[in-house]
């Protein structure tokens, strides 16, 4: 990993994310602008239905706004084609999904090398011990997801999206998946990833107390940024989203 990341790594600049045409239409996001800086960790949070899984997409090119930019690793998504998103994420983006979307005939290295093989790179052995070692699972190289944990599932993909060395990791509920002390563990790895390597982290999540391992939590309501806490602890952001979650409609 790279030493600590500075300035901008991700920004959006009035995102609307649009489904739907005429009177059916959904708006999911609503002239988006934030700021995510370089080397910190930020989780998004909301109601159901508020927009955060799309706001994370928009922001990883894996969807595309309606209007508005996206700026990744100093790169506009919003002017490349499609060919040029793919190559961007391969490069620029690690992706982790509450499922851990493993393939279950290949061993925890196959599975971390996957992303370079895609690429057409030829992963070292090395490297992907390295990576494996990061997760704390150096040891379980060569099992198979059926002989791991979900916790051990979970260090698996967040290796899987480490291996390209990505300038932003992006995590949609993450710990979704885990028991609490899994969870806990899971959450104090991606932690120490921003503290000592200086990646930026991108989480979305219902948890307060996953939330309060974030440097800054970004609330949506409606598709809209309402407010945000920074060094928050569980309890003050909890309390947050109750609040949140009793504005009306």
């Amino acid at each position: 990993m790279n030493g600590q990341r500075r300035g901008e790594a991700v920004r959006l600049r009035g995102v609307s994310r649009r489904y739907g045409s005429g009177e059916g239409a959904v708006t999911a996001l609503d002239q988006v602008s934030l700021r995510f800086p370089g080397g910190t960790f930020t989780a998004v949070m909301g109601p159901s239905g508020s927009g955060k899984s799309t706001l994370l997409h928009c922001a990883a090119g894996l969807d595309r706004p309606t209007s508005g930019s996206v700026t990744v690793a100093g790169t506009e998504l919003t002017e490349l084609t499609e060919t040029g998103l793919t190559l961007l994420r391969r490069e620029h983006i690690g992706f982790v999904f509450q499922a851990f979307n493993l393939l279950p005939s290949l061993t925890a290295e196959q599975n971390v090398a996957l992303p370079l093989r895609l690429a057409g790179r030829r992963p070292s052995t090395a490297l992907v011990r390295e990576v494996l070692d990061q997760v704390g699972l150096g040891g379980r190289a060569r099992h198979r997801p059926t002989q791991l944990s979900g916790g051990q599932q979970q260090r698996v993909a967040l290796a899987r999206a480490l291996i390209t060395r990505p300038a932003v990791l992006f995590g949609d509920e993450p710990t979704g998946a885990l028991d609490t002390r899994t969870s806990r563990e899971v959450l104090a790895l991606l932690r120490g990833m921003v503290d000592r390597q200086g990646q930026t982290i991108i989480m979305v999540t219902h948890d307060p107390v996953a939330a309060s391992y974030a440097d800054r939590v970004v609330f949506l309501v409606d598709g809209r940024v309402h407010g945000e806490l920074v060094g928050a602890g569980a309890e003050d952001i909890a309390g947050r989203m109750a609040t949140l979650e009793a504005v009306p409609c």
